[in-house]
């Protein structure tokens, strides 16, 4: 007996339905999940604020209290999570402040964060940026959010965060940071030629455009410009789609030269002249090296320039205290040229 196949219109429709009834169970339940751990967080809270006593054996009372709710209810209440619980309460006080969008794992991701600017800023990055929870974990172990603040010239906090969001200051610098991170790229740091990283980008690109930053999209790998003297080709192209404009890089082994700027500085002209369209904002161009060189920084047109910008990469993950520590010489020299650009004011 033959059987007759279902229409494939048919059978994609109810699919569909199917995928958007179990997304919604999905979410239903882990909202219901988090409000739930939000109130258990503020009832032991609550409880160990009776008084000094109490809080004096408060671990023990967290292991007897995991015990007996294990016994009951099974998996998800160790003394692990009953302290995560704790602390996503004292982190998010307001429960109606709590986002649908994000789901336990995240905020276990956020509650580690001492910083509360920081939190909100990868919170709700998270969020506008579609971030699983091991993206942000990633975003939060390669401190994304204060190499952002060190790459930029305004360094109090407060500010940086009103201006990342604020789109009347929208400017390349608030879209690119120094160093980046490339450790996904899995490349030996003794051994490795442009083309590997080039083609370790290209073979990790979802990767590559998360530490990017927000609203990239890839173009193209060695996109020609044609000229009368022969041919050039751009190592990876990008689009912006706030910035509303291209970004060239250019890959560099080794320490930044003038020989860089200077080819970086003629792709950027060529790109406005062949490439960009009537309503793309100035293309802008970036040399990602191995080593800064502060002095080709310093005196060449890269000190003014709108549209140029050099950062160091990483292949390698650095420790928490190493990268605190790169980021803290780069605040300083920022602060240093500032002091220099007031002085030369006056």
């Amino acid at each position: 007996m033959n059987q007759i196949a279902p229409q494939n219109s048919l059978l994609q429709a109810i699919r569909e339905l199917v995928q958007q009834a179990r997304q919604q169970v999905a979410r239903s339940v882990n909202s219901t999940m988090v409000q739930t751990y939000w109130h258990i967080g503020r009832l032991i809270v609550e409880d160990e604020q009776q008084g000094e006593a109490r809080a004096q054996y408060g671990a023990q009372q967290l292991e007897q209290l995991s015990a007996r709710l294990t016994e009951e209810f099974g998996k998800g209440f160790d003394v692990r999570n009953l302290r995560n619980m704790r602390a996503f309460f004292q982190a998010f006080p307001i429960r109606n402040a709590l986002r649908t969008e994000l789901s336990w794992t995240h905020y276990r991701c956020l509650i580690r964060i001492d910083n509360s600017s920081a939190r909100e800023w990868y919170a709700q990055e998270a969020i506008t940026q579609g971030w699983s929870a091991r993206a942000l974990e990633r975003q939060i172990a390669v401190l994304y959010y204060e190499r952002l603040l060190a790459s930029k010239e305004r360094l109090p906090v407060e500010l940086e965060a009103k201006a990342h969001t604020d789109a009347l200051q929208l400017h390349p610098k608030d879209y690119l940071r120094d160093p980046y991170i490339l450790d996904f790229l899995n490349l030996d740091s003794s051994a490795y030629q442009e083309a590997d990283l080039e083609n370790g980008i290209i073979n990790n690109l979802q990767k590559f455009l998360l530490e990017l930053g927000k609203g990239f999209a890839f173009v193209e790998r060695q996109q020609r410009i044609k000229t009368e003297d022969g041919d050039y080709f751009i190592d990876l192209v990008f689009y912006n789609f706030h910035l509303k404009c291209f970004l060239l890089i250019d890959l560099k082994l080794n320490k930044l030269t003038h020989q860089d700027v200077g080819q970086m500085d003629m792709y950027v002209r060529m790109y406005e002249e062949q490439k960009r369209r009537p309503d793309d904002n100035p293309t802008i161009g970036l040399i990602l090296c191995s080593e800064h060189n502060h002095t080709v920084a310093k005196y060449s047109v890269l000190k003014d320039s709108q549209q140029l910008f050099s950062s160091k990469y990483l292949t390698e993950l650095p420790s928490e205290a190493e990268l605190k520590q790169e980021l803290e010489r780069e605040r300083l020299r920022v602060q240093l040229q500032l002091a220099e650009k007031k002085s030369d004011a006056h």
